[in-house]
């Protein structure tokens, strides 16, 4: 575990919360912070961009925070995430890709799609979305300028 990370956010809509539950356990037991911004009951429905507004909120101010955020498709709370200046979200369904995405772009929020992604694999991405270093370079750093 990184100790340059503050605190790790999760959120899902309904079709999310399974997974989400499954990663805060795992998360905490690796030792991380993890702060549960809901949803809780996978029976009611939550619309994605309310539950993205929360975990942007969460997270403003704090550069040390990293986010989770799970819906059905994560696709949705990828595009609802990222209407914030302060966000960078992708969606990864791999735990090559969180690394990668960590690396060349510092994102900061990892969307998952809980209808898609096994949950063990699910982990995986989130522990290398954690662990992976932003490869700070002054190419890198000019290009986050022109999106932040």
């Amino acid at each position: 575990m990184t100790n340059k990370i503050s605190k790790v956010f999760l959120a899902a809509d309904h079709r999310g919360v399974g997974l989400k539950l499954y990663l805060i356990e795992m998360l905490n037991a690796a030792g991380y912070q993890t702060v549960d911004l809901g949803a809780s009951d996978p029976t009611t429905p939550v619309d994605f961009p309310d539950v993205a507004a929360d975990l942007a909120n969460a997270m403003m101010g704090d550069n040390a925070a990293r986010g989770i955020l799970i819906c059905g498709t994560g696709a949705g709370m990828e595009i609802a995430a990222n209407r914030y200046r302060h966000i960078r979200a992708s969606r990864c369904d791999h735990p090559e890709q969180a690394r990668d995405d960590r690396f060349h772009d510092d994102i900061n929020v990892l969307a998952l799609a809980a209808d898609d992604i096994d949950i063990e694999v699910a982990y995986l991405c989130a522990q290398a979305f954690l662990e992976s270093p932003f490869d700070d370079i002054e190419r890198r750093r000019r290009r986050l300028e022109k999106i932040s």
